[in-house]
Order: C-alpha cells, then structure tokens, then sequence
C-alpha cells in the first residue's frame, strides 16, 4: 500500500463540536478511494473539555484496539494516535459513504429505533462483566471516575440557571423541583450506576452517531464518550435523547432490550435490578440537554 497523493476536504462543518472531521481522497496503490480524518477540534475550548475527559484518547485506543474485532458494525480503523497530554490526535477510518444517516432533530421511526435497540444489546453483552483493565488503560473513563462528580454539578447548575433565565428554554414545571437539587445528587447518582455487572459502554448512543446500511444494519460511530459502567446507562440515554414514546412504548422497548441481552448470554438473574438503575440513569441524563441547550445559547450569544 502506497500513497502518493491526498486531496482533503473537512466535511463535519457545524457537526464535529470535539473533532474536526475531514474525508481524505486518496491516489496510490492499494489504497481505497476515500477515508475520514478525525483531528482535534478548531475550537481551543473545545479542545480543552476534549482533553479534560480524555476524549481523544478514548477514541484513538478504541479504533487502534477494537475497532477491528467488534460485535456489532463500526468503521474500519486505518491509523491512530494521540499527544502525551491527550490534547491533540488523529483517526483515520473507514468512510461510510452511501450508507443512510439520520436526522438529530427527528425522533426515529419503529423500524430503526428497534433495530438500534437490539445492536446496543449486543453490544452490552459482548463485555458483559470483562470490562478490565479499560479504564485504567485509558479505553474508557468509568462512571465512578472523580471528574464526573468534580465537573457535572457545576455545569448543570450552571446549564440550569441559563435556560431558566432564557425567554425560549425554560424547563416545563413538571422538572422545576428537579433543577435546584439535581447537582447534589450526582454523585449517588453515579454511585448507583456503578454497581452490579458492568459493561462497556458506547457514552453518545444517539441518532447523530449512527447509520444505516441498505439492509438496516447499524453502523455505529464517534467512540470519545466511552465508558464503563451500568449497560442502563446507555439504553436511558438514548430512549430519552432518540424517541418521543409514551410509557407503555418506553417499557416495550427496555424490554426489548434486555430480551436482547439474555438472547447473547447475559444471566436474567444480572438484570433483576436494571430497570431501577434504568429509572436512575434517566433522571442522570437531565445533566445533557442543560449544559448542551446552556452552552448553545451562549454560542448564539443569548441567555
């Protein structure tokens, strides 16, 4: 394999927050025809949140130790590295063109949203309790890890303020109890989610980090948020960022998903407690549209 030219062109404008992401032509022998660049982000604060949660090398350990041996579908990794002090790298992988992607803003249909819930239930499962060794090389930051306590309080109250004094995001009533105690009730929150068997989690399993091949499979993407803790963690996550169901619908798919886990060897005796810890990491996940509707009305120059 030989290059003999590239050609680059960034194609994550307004996408990449953490990341810039190009697609590289390339010219040589043996070569594929495209691949993505992932670099650090343009944005110097978004570089220093990158590094704080070691975000860049989470995503260069995964493409250069597991991308390549997964359960489920992910790009191919190519190349990886990253800075001794976390805060600059590079990924190059796959491109995935021609494959379908998704809309953020648009709740999934029954169709994808089903077949998004049954890849993260193989997911789960395939390190279902064999998570050592991930977060003390750095693969993944655990759940029980001190930043989060130490750094999410503080954003969220700081989030929580902003969209209250906003004129278009004010938090319904139903959640304003919620808001002036939520930062002191992190810390057990996380706690909880550290308990029982533990997995390795995907941390961002959403729309914008997934496609869809032309038979329907899920392409799974965008690995800086990976962690290990409680597998309701990311199922919470992406029910309540990815679907607008009504409860009847939302237990559906909860138990779709762990008919999913003990259909790949998971112990239904390790899932008698998930559905508390599901509840749990749900409420945690207020933390996400704070900071992120907080920080986007800052950008916007609005509070």
């Amino acid at each position: 394999m030989e290059v003999t030219d590239v050609q680059i062109h960034e194609i994550g404008a307004g996408i990449g927050v953490s990341s810039a992401v190009c697609r590289a032509h390339l010219t040589g022998t043996e070569v594929p025809e495209t691949v993505v660049v992932k670099l650090a982000a343009i944005d110097p604060n978004a570089v220093f949140t990158s590094t704080v949660l070691r975000m860049y090398i989470r995503e260069t350990k995964f493409f250069n130790e597991l991308a390549n041996d997964m359960p489920v579908r992910v790009p191919a990794g190519h190349y990886g590295a990253v800075s001794d002090d976390g805060a600059d790298f590079v990924v190059v992988m796959e491109d995935l063109v021609g494959n379908r992607m998704l809309d953020q803003t648009a709740h999934l249909d029954d169709v994808d949203a089903e077949a998004a819930i049954d890849n993260l239930a193989v997911w789960h499962a395939n390190w279902w309790n064999r998570t050592d060794g991930y977060a003390e090389s750095g693969l993944a930051v655990a759940l029980a890890d001190p930043i989060y306590p130490a750094m999410l309080p503080m954003l969220f109250d700081e989030g929580w303020a902003k969209l209250n004094a906003s004129s278009e995001c004010v938090p319904p009533g139903p959640l304003q109890p919620v808001g002036p105690a939520f930062g002191g009730a992190v810390e057990w929150m996380l706690a909880q989610l550290s308990e029982g068997p533990m997995t390795l989690l995907h941390g961002d399993y959403r729309t914008d980090n997934m496609m869809f091949s032309p038979d329907g499979a899920v392409i799974l993407m965008d690995f800086q948020l990976t962690g290990v803790g409680s597998a309701a963690y990311d199922i919470a996550y992406f029910i309540g960022s990815c679907l607008e169901v009504d409860a009847a619908r939302e237990r559906e798919l909860y138990d779709r998903w762990t008919n999913g886990l003990v259909a790949a060897g998971v112990h239904e005796s390790d899932l008698a407690d998930k559905w508390q810890k599901y509840r749990i990491a749900s409420m945690f996940c207020l933390v996400y549209p704070a900071v992120g509707v907080a920080t986007a009305l800052n950008r916007l120059g609005r509070s």
